[in-house]
């Protein structure tokens, strides 16, 4: 299966790497393929420079470098896929969860939690409970005379 030639690496939300800013690297994979992982260079790593990108805004290069602080090594973002015998496949698999991993990281912080409190019924019931949960344990204990 071809794959067809892109000109960069779609995100979202209209980001779109470019093939420039992306580097590749092979070598040899552990895993399914038998006699030919030996001599294959299956393994795929995809490195993308978050922190030198020229297609991202300020506000981006900042949320990126924040979230994904983890993930980085001075401000490269690295992703590896071996799981497919042909390194073909692997190079779609480390595009697919690169682009998966930057869209999640800039995905806008969802709103803080608004506290609540139990609502008069939900304490009733909760204290009839315990009230129910000490009876039976009361009836398994030896009498008491």
């Amino acid at each position: 299966m071809a794959t067809p030639h892109r000109p960069g690496l779609p995100v979202g939300a209209g980001l779109t790497i470019p093939e420039s800013e992306l580097s590749w690297r092979f070598s040899r994979s552990s895993g399914p393929g038998g006699q030919g992982v030996n001599t294959a260079d299956s393994r795929v790593e995809l490195e993308w420079d978050v922190g030198g990108s020229g297609v991202l805004s300020p506000v981006q290069r900042e949320r990126l470098l924040d979230r994904l602080d983890g993930r980085l090594i001075g401000g490269v973002l690295r992703i590896t896929a071996s799981e497919h015998r042909a390194q073909l496949r692997n190079r779609d698999a480390a595009r697919e969860r690169l682009s998966a991993v930057v869209a999640d990281a800039l995905r806008p912080p969802s709103p803080p939690r608004r506290p609540t409190k139990p609502t008069r019924g939900a304490k009733e019931r909760r204290l009839q409970a315990k009230q129910r949960r000490t009876g039976i344990k009361q009836l398994r204990r030896p009498p008491t005379d």
